[in-house]
């Protein structure tokens, strides 16, 4: 047995003269692995001990208790090992590379670089101390994450980073790059769109904004109240927020026509040296609704046909454009009812046909398959 194990098991050998106790590592697909075995002074497995390495003990997790059965029932320790290598071949093919653990030194390595960064900056770190959440300020107060998916290699692989930007989060690493290095450049980046968040954050503090309802620093559209049914769409370019943003007006035509003449005739008066609401303020010549002056149920009108104010966090976009009705609807229910209407007719992406209240005239864009599929899935 001993010449046969020594033969397949060069690095696992015995370490008393009885053979009771054999101690080193068996190598699976280039790996090695340190294990222990105690065996009883009669040299049988029945009642043998098995002692494994952090690494060994990781890749086993869920395997126990085959291993245990067939260390007390395989006919000796030569059989053992070749079943303990051929459970390990499946341990590593369903443990991929990645999710590989990391060597003593990549701990080490971290804890000294949490402690150039300052663990104050820390905000979470996973059991397997892979995943961290840094926190950071931008200089106008605001807080931030950046979230860091470390490689099992750190530092000689990039980790994958990630934050709520509305920018591409690109950061440059090299085998030398740590932590410290990364939150600065993660600071330089949210100071390059410092002013693009003070324009949004003003737009906040001061109009109704109906979309998106809950606006996170990766949204670059506003769609802000001007009125009953009546709003306009802005989309801020995050590299430029001073230069005049998309702009969409959405409401009844005889409420939206005199505005959209405003803003092409004031389109000059675009000051790249005041803020985003004042010169939307000029441009339009209005004063937008403020939490200070009106209550946004003010705003917040239900679809006439669903009765409700949210869909699939799409708000009523579509007005019915005769002045004594305006009732305004989703598109995507609009374009489901229009649909199964006998005199409603279709012309490629448009439905014409009657409003559901007033029956005047009124037509709608095609709503997206996937808006249309969940909505028939709740309807059921």
């Amino acid at each position: 047995m001993e010449n046969a194990l020594l033969k397949d098991n060069p690095l696992l050998l015995p370490f008393n003269k009885n053979k009771t106790l054999y101690d080193g590592f068996i190598t699976v697909q280039e790996r090695d692995f340190r294990l222990r075995v105690l065996l009883p002074t009669d040299g049988q497995l029945t009642g043998a001990r098995l002692r494994c390495c952090w690494q060994l003990k990781h890749l086993l997790q869920g395997y126990e208790h085959i291993v245990k059965q067939r260390l007390q029932q395989s006919a000796d320790l030569v059989t053992f090992v070749l079943e303990l290598k051929t459970v390990l071949e499946v341990c590593l093919k369903s443990c991929p590379e990645g999710h590989s653990i990391p060597p003593p030194q990549y701990y080490s390595r971290l804890i000294s670089e949490m402690e150039t960064l300052g663990w104050g900056r820390l905000l979470f770190i996973d059991a397997e101390f892979r995943t961290l959440r840094l926190k950071a300020e931008d200089s106008s107060g605001r807080q931030h994450v950046l979230t860091v998916k470390l490689k099992s290699k750190h530092p000689a692989e990039a980790p994958e980073c990630s934050a709520d930007l509305p920018v591409p989060l690109a950061m440059t690493w090299t085998p030398q790059s740590t932590l410290d290095q990364l939150h600065t450049k993660f600071m330089l980046i949210l100071e390059s769109l410092r002013e693009f968040w003070d324009f949004l954050d003003q737009i906040d503090s001061n109009t109704w904004i109906l979309e998106p309802e809950k606006p996170s620093r990766s949204d670059t559209m506003r769609r802000i109240a001007i009125g009953t049914n009546v709003s306009i769409k802005v989309e801020l370019d995050p590299r430029h927020p001073r230069m005049l943003p998309e702009c969409c007006l959405l409401g009844a035509e005889h409420a939206v026509t005199p505005l959209r003449n405003k803003l092409n005739a004031n389109m000059h008066l675009w000051n790249m040296d005041a803020s985003v609401l004042h010169n939307l303020r000029d441009v339009l010549e209005i004063e937008f609704p403020s939490p200070a002056t009106h209550e946004k149920s003010n705003f917040s009108m239900e679809c006439g046909i669903c009765y409700s104010y949210c869909l699939e966090s799409a708000v009523p976009d579509q007005v019915c454009n005769n002045p004594r009705c305006s009732q305004p609807f989703h598109q995507a229910c609009l374009y489901e009812w229009l649909r199964t209407l006998p005199s409603s007719r279709q012309s490629f992406y448009m439905v014409f046909g009657e409003c559901p209240y007033c029956s005047k005239p009124i037509t709608v864009k095609m709503a997206p398959p996937a808006v249309l599929r969940r909505r028939g899935s709740k309807s059921k």
